[in-house]
C-alpha cells in the first residue's frame, strides 16, 4: 500500500508541476508573440487527434447518450476548453505569472461559491467567510493593494481577464461534478475537447484575420509540444490515477502546490518579483482556502 501511495504522491506532484509549467510556457509564448487563442486551438486539436484512436469506438457506441446531453457537454466544452485555457494564455500577455497562479489557486473556494449560487451544494458559515477572504485576496492582487487603482478602476487587463478564467473553470468543475456519466474518463475528455474546439474555431480565424499569425519555428514547436503532452494529456491521466489511489480529498491538497511552483519558476525564469500585494493577497487566499475546508459542527 505504501508503494501505491508513493506512486500517487509522485503522479500528483508531477501533475501540479506540469499545470504550473503551463503558466510559465504561456508567459514565454507571449514573449515570443505566439497568439494565445491560436496556441490554445492547436493545443487541443493535437490532443484530440492523439485521443481519437482510443475513444472513437466508444463515442460511436454512445452517440445517442451524447446527443441527448449535447447542451450540457457544450457548456462543459466552452467553460473549460474555449474560455479558461484561451483566457489564461491571453492574460499572461499582460500580467505576471505570480499574479495568475495566485488567483487561479482560489478555484477550490470559487467552486464552493458557484455551487451555492446554483443551489447544487449547501454551504456553511465557514465556507461563506472562506469565499469572502479569498475574493478579498484576489482584490488585493488586482488592485495591487492600491486604493487609487480601485477608485480610478485602472486595472491591469490581464488581471481582470484572469478573474474571468478563474470563474469559468470553477463553473466547469461544479457542472462536471453534477452528473454521473455513461462514458469512460478518456471519452468524456474527448467530448469536452470536441465541443470546446468547435467554439474555438471562429475565435481562431478572427485572431488570424486581425493579423495575429503563428510564426513557425522552434519556440512554437516546443511550446505546443509541452502544452499538449504535459498539462494537457499527462496531467489528466496522472490526476485520475492519483485520485483512484488516495481519493479526491487528499489529492486536492496537491493543488495548493501550484502557486508555490509557479511563483518559484517565475522568479527564476522571468525574474518576477514577489511584491507586497502578492504577499497580502496570498495570506487572504490561503486563509480562505483553510476556512472553506472547515466543517461546521451540527
Amino acid at each position: 500500500m505504501t508503494n501505491k501511495n508513493n506512486l500517487a504522491y509522485l503522479l500528483l506532484f508531477l501533475t501540479t508541476l506540469f499545470w504550473s509549467g503551463n503558466f510559465i510556457v504561456g508567459k514565454a509564448a507571449s514573449l515570443y508573440e505566439i497568439p494565445p487563442f491560436s496556441l490554445n486551438f492547436y493545443r487541443w486539436l493535437f490532443a484530440w487527434l492523439i485521443l481519437f484512436p482510443f475513444t472513437h469506438k466508444e463515442l460511436i457506441k454512445k452517440k445517442d447518450y451524447i446527443l441527448n446531453n449535447i447542451c450540457f457537454f457544450v457548456i462543459l466544452g466552452i467553460t473549460s476548453i474555449t474560455i479558461f485555457n484561451s483566457i489564461v494564455y491571453y492574460s499572461l500577455y499582460f500580467t505576471q505569472v505570480i499574479s495568475g497562479v495566485l488567483m487561479i489557486s482560489t478555484i477550490p473556494v470559487m467552486i464552493i461559491f458557484i455551487s451555492s449560487l446554483l443551489k447544487i451544494e449547501k454551504t456553511n458559515i465557514f465556507q461563506i467567510f472562506g469565499v469572502i477572504l479569498s475574493l478579498t485576496g484576489v482584490i488585493f492582487i488586482v488592485t495591487k493593494a492600491d486604493i487609487e487603482i480601485l477608485i480610478t478602476l485602472n486595472f491591469n487587463k490581464g488581471d481582470l481577464t484572469m478573474v474571468v478564467a478563474m470563474f469559468s473553470w470553477a463553473t466547469y468543475s461544479v457542472l462536471l461534478k453534477k452528473k454521473k456519466y455513461e462514458l469512460t474518463q478518456i471519452s468524456l475528455l474527448q467530448i469536452v475537447i470536441t465541443f470546446g474546439l468547435i467554439f474555438l474555431v471562429p475565435i481562431y480565424f478572427i485572431e488570424m484575420s486581425m493579423g495575429y499569425l503563428i510564426k513557425l519555428g522552434q519556440p512554437f514547436y516546443l511550446t505546443l509540444t509541452y502544452v499538449v503532452l504535459f498539462p494537457g494529456l499527462a496531467s489528466f491521466f496522472f490526476w485520475i490515477k492519483g485520485i483512484s489511489i488516495i481519493g479526491a480529498n487528499r489529492s486536492g491538497i496537491f493543488l495548493h502546490l501550484m502557486p508555490i511552483f509557479g511563483a518559484i519558476m517565475a522568479m527564476i525564469i522571468f525574474d518576477e518579483k514577489f511584491m507586497f500585494y502578492h504577499f497580502l493577497g496570498a495570506i487572504f487566499i490561503f486563509m480562505g482556502i483553510i476556512l472553506s475546508n472547515k466543517k461546521s459542527t451540527p
